[in-house]
């Protein structure tokens, strides 16, 4: 048995003490303003900096659309939800992401969050 907050290896993976913490899934679909695409990746750049350095940051991914190449899909993995909700957004450090890429959205993104059920 895993200690506790952690999920049990892939069926094919040797052992190793904690696995992998769970996490909660932070999931926005980003759509840039047509032709601010490559301004927004420097301004994030930065930006990710920011939100490395909050408690129970874990990682993230920017990921680009192919068929849309001013939409991006950020998916960044948190400790708790809270530490997303109330930590991070209500912190100095917030004001800065936002200041840094808010204006490049349009329409502003819808930001959701997931609990992981099923990994194969």
């Amino acid at each position: 048995m895993p200690p506790a907050g952690c999920v049990p290896p892939a069926a094919d993976a040797e052992p190793r003490g904690c696995y992998r913490p769970l996490v909660i899934l932070e999931h926005a679909v980003l759509p840039v303003r047509p032709g601010k695409e490559s301004d927004f990746l420097e301004a994030f750049g930065a930006a990710k900096q920011i939100i490395a350095s909050m408690t129970g940051f874990h990682r993230l991914k920017l990921s680009r659309c192919i068929e849309q190449p001013s939409t991006f899909l950020l998916l960044v993995e948190w400790e708790t939800l809270e530490d997303h909700t109330e930590g991070f957004r209500s912190s100095a450090e917030y004001r800065e992401w936002r200041r840094l890429l808010h204006h490049f959205y349009d329409p502003f993104p819808v930001v959701e969050h997931f609990k992981e059920l099923l990994e194969v």
